[in-house]
């Protein structure tokens, strides 16, 4: 019986050197390749007065190579940087696809937003760069405005946020047809949202912040 044990418990103590060092070598490899953000807990930055989420890895493109955060809060308000409406690969250029287009953009301002605290209930401001020459419309303002404002109301019903829409003649996009940036008032004891990001970093985490 106590051979038995003996062989158990130095099977264990194997196992356990085992797994440190494959621990290790984790370390080595996370050291020198940032974990994308989809296999990992979202990355936290601080900055004065709040922080920065990134959670995919189009967000560690745009903070990293574009040089702007795709989200901020700072104090009680968040920041959304401009989210482009572009057009469907392969697909007809018709009101209806800038439409699903649109939707598809309001979902990734949602997921901005909650990343932070904070929620479309909680949108104080909204500034839209439309592209009127859009051949969705041929270029109709009032379809084009009409259409995108329709998928606005099925995000988000009253009351209203401030609104500023302005016409330009194209986005930094080459297939965007509307750019749209919020701005959110969230205390995070009182928001729309909970703050997702309040619980600890994960290891892992902290470990994707390396580069």
């Amino acid at each position: 019986m106590a051979r038995y044990l003996l062989e158990v418990v130095s099977a264990l103590v194997v196992l356990e050197l085992v797994l440190a060092l494959v621990v290790l070598i984790c370390f080595s490899i996370c050291g020198s390749t940032p974990i994308m953000a989809d296999t990992a807990a979202p990355i936290c930055i601080p900055t004065p007065g709040g922080k920065v989420i990134l959670s995919t890895p189009a967000e560690h493109t745009a903070y990293d190579d574009w040089n702007y955060a795709p989200a901020r809060r700072a104090g009680d308000h968040v920041y959304v940087s401009g989210v482009v409406v572009g057009r469907l690969a392969d697909a007809p250029r018709t009101p209806e696809t800038f439409k699903v287009a649109t939707r598809r953009a309001f979902a990734t301002l949602r997921e901005l937003l909650r990343a932070l605290g904070a929620d479309f209930p909680d949108v104080v401001m909204i500034n839209t760069f439309h592209d009127w020459s859009a051949p969705e419309f041929h270029g109709d303002r009032l379809s084009h405005f009409t259409a995108f404002r329709e998928v606005k109301a099925e995000f988000m019903p009253p009351p209203h946020p401030a609104w500023t829409a302005v016409g330009t003649s194209g986005l930094i996009r080459e297939a965007g047809v509307v750019e749209v940036q919020m701005i959110a008032y969230a205390p995070l004891h009182t928001s729309s949202k909970a703050d997702s990001s309040s619980s600890p970093m994960s290891p892992w985490a902290i470990l994707s912040m390396r580069s």
